[in-house]
């Protein structure tokens, strides 16, 4: 090991760098324990969504128009008498709705 204090990452910020060499060796490995836990559950993450994200367009129905995300489902409205297929899905609090088209009577 050597006497002279490592060389930062280039990628680091220098406030961080600064603060990191303000703290003890405790401080530091506790620092470090949290850094690598993070990461890891953030490469976690990632995966997962890219996951989901794979998911979402291989189990895309046919009939579904493009500006639809694939997590809508159908649901069915009576307006005047007349029944009609919405896709309806959730973004954020916010719940959204898109004309699909009339129910069939012979349904």
């Amino acid at each position: 090991m050597s006497y002279e204090p490592p060389t930062p990452p280039a990628e680091l910020q220098t406030d961080i760098v600064n603060t990191l060499n303000s703290y003890s060796p405790d401080q530091l490995q506790h620092v470090a324990r949290y850094a690598e836990e993070l990461a890891e559950h953030k490469a976690r993450e990632s995966r997962l969504e890219q996951e989901s994200d794979d998911d979402e367009i291989d189990n895309r129905p046919d009939d579904l128009p493009d500006d639809v995300p694939s997590k809508a489902t159908i649901t069915i409205k009576e307006i005047n008498d007349n029944r009609y297929y919405y896709w309806q899905w959730r973004e954020g609090d916010k719940v959204t709705s898109k004309y699909k088209g009339p129910v069939n009577p012979d349904e």
